[in-house]
Formats: structure tokens, C-alpha cells, sequence
């Protein structure tokens, strides 16, 4: 099923903005319990509350190919009606970037993927023409260090309003959307006055302290959707002993709540 559908479904069968990211740090697992198993649970507690799953490649990476098993096997286990994407943050030249996305696309099976959009439309095109799939380009992110680059002034804009007005234009197949983080509101607002109708995954809820109501707000469409509300730490970390699925599925509950009473606001 193609992404922004998948999505859209997903958001009014749960009614339900939020995202669950799926980064198993090994410092906070459970005693016992692996990756895959950890997550297992994670999905079956919270699958009924959330718009989406998001992955980080980082925490599976790392643990090298027991990790991308585990990696495989997550995405196995999260209900098909259910859009998974793959945070993995790829950017590189052309060529290079066609086996990314033949690797996030076809073998992970991945319904969508984040993008490094640095290095130009050569090095995203890849991933944009697989029209069923979403594209999420790295456009104001959420950490501290994000102005270093992102709010440089060129041309009149800052970076990442070229980086939004850049997009519309890539948007042929109405397949891409942004990445926009909820720790920096006003720019969130800017993004979604520049890019109307494009569908915004917004990290920077929850552990890293970005406003729900704000983000609600600022970044919903017009239809009061159009924003992927993602918390990790905050949910699947909600607690360090043996009942982590139940308190994530509290936390998940709690937030997807929050975020529609102030959707019901709007």
C-alpha cells in the first residue's frame, strides 16, 4: 500500500498523531531480555495507539549483524497496516544512493525513510522514485547544534527554508515530506506555512522537552493531521524493570490522549 495512505488510515483507525521510535539502547533494555524480544513487546502493548513506528538504524547498527537481525525481525513483527520508517538518515552520491534505497526499500521492506538532502537532488531522486514509498529530508532537526548549518542565511532564506521550498518542488509523486523538530516551534510554524499540504515526522517530544500543544498547533495541516508526532526514550523507556510494556503502553496512551485534546482545540 502506498505510504501517505497507509498513514492516513492509520492515523483515523487509531486516532492516533503518534509515532513510537523504536531505538533499543542496551544501556536501558531490561536484564535478560534481547533486542527483538524487547521490541516484540513494545509493538504488541502499543500497535492500537500509534500512527507509525520509527526505527533508528543507529541502535541496531552498532550491534553489528546480530543487530540487523534483530533489525529484520522487528519489522517483521509490527501489523502490516502499520507505517514503518527507517531512520536512517542516508545521503550520498547517486549511484551509492540507489543501493540505499534498494536496502531500506526492497530488503528491509521499509514503507518509508529519512534522508540527508545535502548532497542534492542526484542523491535523494533514488529514493523519490519509488512512488509508493515516503521520503522524510532532514530539515530542521531537533538537536541543540542543528543552527550550526540549518540556520545559515543564503540568498535571503535560511538553509531550511530552502531545504522545505526544495522539497515541494521534488514532490512529484506526493511522496515526500520533512523532518522538522518540535524543539524549535517557530521554525516548525514557517516550514508548514511554506509546505501546506506535506506530511512533517516531528522528533523532539518527550526526553528532549519540545511542547506538545505547540507542536499541535504550529504543525498540524489543515485537516488537523499531517504531522508524525515521534516519541522514543519517553515511551519505550517509560520503565526499566519487567514491565516495560505495560508502562510504555500507559505512556503511549497518555501522549496520544494529550496530542488530541489538542487537536480537539483546534
Amino acid at each position: 500500500m502506498e505510504f501517505g495512505r497507509k498513514l492516513r488510515e492509520a492515523v483515523v483507525r487509531n486516532n492516533s498523531l503518534l509515532c513510537v521510535g523504536l531505538d533499543p539502547n542496551p544501556q536501558h533494555l531490561p536484564a535478560s531480555v534481547s533486542i527483538t524480544q524487547f521490541n516484540r513487546e513494545i509493538v504488541a502493548a502499543t500497535h492500537d495507539l500509534v500512527c507509525a513506528y520509527k526505527p533508528n538504524f543507529a541502535f541496531y547498527e552498532a550491534r553489528g549483524i546480530e543487530g540487523m537481525r534483530a533489525l529484520e525481525e522487528t519489522v517483521s513483527c509490527i501489523p502490516s497496516d502499520i507505517p514503518v520508517i527507517g531512520d536512517a538518515k542516508r545521503g550520498d552520491i547517486g549511484n551509492t544512493a540507489k543501493q540505499y534505497a534498494r536496502a531500506l526499500y526492497d530488503s528491509f521492506g521499509f514503507d518509508a525513510a529519512t534522508i540527508s538532502p545535502y548532497l542534492g537532488f542526484d542523491s535523494v531522486e533514488p529514493f523519490i522514485a519509488y512512488a509508493e514509498k515516503g521520503v522524510f529530508l532532514l530539515c530542521r532537526t531537533s538537536n541543540p547544534s542543528a543552527k550550526d548549518f540549518q540556520d545559515l542565511v543564503a540568498e535571503g532564506k535560511p538553509l531550511y527554508e530552502h531545504v522545505a521550498l526544495k522539497a515541494m518542488e521534488w514532490n512529484a509523486h506526493g511522496n515526500v515530506g520533512l523532518v522538522v523538530g518540535a524543539t524549535y516551534i517557530h521554525e516548525l510554524a514557517r516550514i508548514r506555512e511554506l509546505c501546506p499540504g506535506m506530511n512533517l515526522l516531528v522528533p523532539g517530544i518527550g526526553t528532549q522537552g519540545g511542547d506538545i500543544e505547540a507542536a499541535v498547533r504550529r504543525g498540524t495541516d489543515s485537516t488537523g493531521a499531517g504531522i508524525i508526532l515521534n516519541v522514543s526514550r519517553a515511551v519505550i523507556f517509560a520503565s526499566p524493570n519487567s514491565d516495560f510494556a505495560e508502562a510504555a503502553r500507559l505512556s503511549a496512551s497518555q501522549l496520544r490522549d494529550d496530542i488530541n485534546r489538542h487537536r480537539a482545540s483546534l
